[in-house]
């Protein structure tokens, strides 16, 4: 039993590392946001379908199941949007640090959907996190475009994943990973020839961009969902959460040792960041604390 939960652990924080490598493909894809979440839908549907073939598993829906899987779909690609749009016009440690307050914004959602007040430690652990985004605001005004944009993504984040933690005590992940993803890439088809641009679907990428697509669109989409699903449901949720909080500290750091001076901030930035990432490790614990008094 030591050797299942040591296994799945190890497993969950390759995800997170996998996870993390998100904001670096973000950065080295040239194509723009739509197109690059289109092309990363795309092939995380395909190697989805793929995967449940080879397991022999069914992803069949019902009409109602359909639409719960569009709704959180088009709000993950949305995510995504902002997400990517965030990197092109800040840097990854900025995206990757106020997408963090997602966290926050859970807390405020959650009890919304539930009709319940939300708890008073969340509103407090909120206004640190407001602090820390003021501090990296004020630091770091020539990447407010980009800070916003995170902003909308964390709080697109918090949404469909709330969410989606009500489908999945339903549903198996690979079937509600295939039509969210495929609803995903409907929607962005959709704008995309609304828009005008439906003729960029027609272009393929460049050899290098093709290629960090599949890294993006097979290993950090479709498998890292598939089996974060699998780990969560052998670990504790104290022990995701943990690891979990851990992917912007991960991502930082590999952009650092990438990108050198490029990805180098300001004090006051990592101050902020700080500030931030420590409520969520803070939050984490108090969480387990109240479920231990209430067991």
């Amino acid at each position: 039993m030591r050797g299942k939960y040591t296994t799945n652990l190890l497993l969950l924080h390759a995800i997170v590392l996998v996870w993390g490598l998100t904001g670096i493909l973000g950065r080295e894809i040239t194509l723009e946001p739509f197109l690059l979440v289109w092309w990363r839908v795309f092939i995380a549907a395909v190697s989805i379908a793929v995967i449940a073939v080879i397991a022999r598993q069914q992803v069949v829906a019902g009409t109602r199941d359909l639409v719960r899987f569009a709704g959180v779909g088009l709000l993950t690609a949305a995510h995504w949007v902002c997400f990517f749009a965030s990197i092109k016009y800040s840097k990854i440690s900025v995206a990757l640090v106020v997408l963090s307050t997602s966290a926050f914004f859970v807390s405020l959602i959650h009890p919304l959907l539930k009709r319940e007040a939300p708890r008073r430690y969340e509103m407090v652990l909120g206004l640190v996190v407001i602090a820390g985004i003021f501090l990296i605001f004020k630091f770091e005004s020539e990447y407010t475009l980009g800070i916003l944009l995170s902003l909308m993504a964390a709080f697109l984040a918090a949404l469909f994943s709330t969410l989606n933690a009500r489908l999945v005590a339903t549903y198996q992940p690979t079937q509600m990973a295939f039509w969210e993803m495929l609803f995903a890439f409907a929607g962005l088809s959709v704008y995309l020839v609304i828009t005008g641009d439906g003729y960029e679907l027609f272009n393929l990428p460049s050899y290098r961009d093709f290629q960090l697509l599949l890294l993006l669109g097979v290993l950090c989409t479709g498998v890292a969902f598939i089996v974060s699903i699998r780990v969560m449901r052998v670990l504790s949720p104290f022990t995701c959460a943990l690891a979990i909080n851990m992917e912007p500290v991960y991502t930082i750091l590999l952009a650092l040792l990438l990108y050198g001076s490029d990805e180098q901030m300001s004090p006051q930035f990592y101050m902020g960041g700080l500030v931030i990432i420590s409520t969520l490790f803070l939050d984490t614990w108090l969480k387990q604390r109240q479920l231990k008094k209430a067991k």
